[in-house]
């Protein structure tokens, strides 16, 4: 059976596109509260996992044995932009760890930034691996090879001692065995492993409160929590919707986005954790199934605590609105009757 229409794109009183997917709202006891479409369903995390990634680093204390800062912290739980900042701050983090940039195994992309594209154009110069999305989180792998005195080289491969630790603290995370899931290689060059929006979205409801972890563990995702809700531009970059999100909601919320429409969210005061995958891989359409999400269970106390959410009209070329994005079926997503047989309405 198709997963349900998520989102759809009008033109005029016409729908123009719709996005099909599904998605999963957890508690912070493991109990279903929303969801739509197959969430057993195994699909690959990809970048929306990263602040589990990044959990290491604050376990074994390279965080402290290298005196990163709030902005390393929370571009280890990033897909930046490659803005000067971003580069600048995971050129930081290695030389706090006696390393620099020729020990990323991330790869070399343009900054998907057009400003600091065309500056680093300008200037002559051509990016490094710096300004790959991943850079943090790759510089973040190596903080942890070298405090626990292992040699990085090699670090992304899936024997290696630090996608050991990952894998462990995934499966711990998300409450299931990975030895069994499909795996690949991510477009960062890591091991990626499939797995349901239900045990992501347990996994970032436990993320959030620190339900069921051990002191130790809560108190790592705490710090990273903190971290990004501190310095929000560091996990994603300028206009870029975690970014905005988290710095109009700070520690209301937790959000990631992975590739091919997937996006993971923990909502730390409510206990809930929630994953959300577009089947055509559509972000645009995460975006706006997340936001919809966000405002149903995040308490605002005005209309205007709510302007961060992007608009969903787009304008012509002249300034007439031209189309408009609106989650679901004439602007509703469903809940499962299994939950309830009451309509969640997008604010949209």
């Amino acid at each position: 059976m198709a997963d349900p229409i998520l989102v759809e794109i009008t033109r005029g009183n016409l729908v123009e596109s719709a996005h099909r997917g599904a998605l999963a709202v957890v508690d912070s006891e493991g109990r279903e509260v929303m969801a739509l479409g197959d969430v057993e369903r195994a699909i690959f995390p990809r970048s929306a996992v990263k602040a589990l990634q990044a959990l290491p680093l604050i376990e074994t204390g390279a965080a402290d044995r290298y005196g990163l800062n709030v902005a390393e912290l929370a571009l280890a739980c990033s897909s930046h932009s490659g803005e000067p900042r971003h580069a600048e701050t995971a050129a930081s983090m290695l030389t706090k760890a006696g390393r620099d940039l020729s020990c990323l195994e991330c790869g070399t992309h343009w900054p998907s930034n057009e400003q600091a594209a065309r500056g680093l154009a300008a200037e002559g110069r051509v990016p490094s691996a710096l300004h790959n999305n991943c850079s943090g989180k790759h510089s973040g792998f190596i903080c942890v090879a070298c405090a626990t005195d292992v040699d990085p080289k090699g670090y992304v491969g899936q024997d290696h001692a630090v996608q050991r630790r990952i894998k462990t603290i995934l499966e711990e995370m998300m409450g299931i065995k990975l030895s069994d899931a499909s795996r690949a290689v991510d477009g960062c060059s890591i091991p990626t492993y499939a797995t349901p929006l239900s045990a992501l979205a347990r996994a970032f409801a436990r993320f959030g409160s620190g339900a069921t972890l051990s002191q130790d563990r809560a108190a790592a995702a705490r710090r990273l929590r903190e971290a990004v809700a501190a310095e929000p531009f560091m996990v994603a970059g300028t206009g870029r919707f975690d970014a905005v999100v988290m710095q109009a909601l700070g520690a209301k919320a937790f959000t990631k986005t992975g590739a091919e429409g997937v996006y993971c969210a923990a909502l730390p005061e409510q206990g809930l954790g929630i994953a959300v995958k577009c089947d055509d891989g559509g972000g645009r359409a995460a975006e706006a199934v997340m936001a919809s999400l966000i405002l149903a269970f995040v308490s605002f106390p005005t209309s205007s605590a709510r302007s961060w959410l992007p608009s969903p009209t787009s304008r012509s070329s002249i300034g007439t609105a031209s189309r408009r994005e609106g989650c679901g079926r004439g602007g509703t997503l469903w809940r499962r009757p299994k939950v309830q047989a009451a309509e969640f309405v997008a604010l949209w």
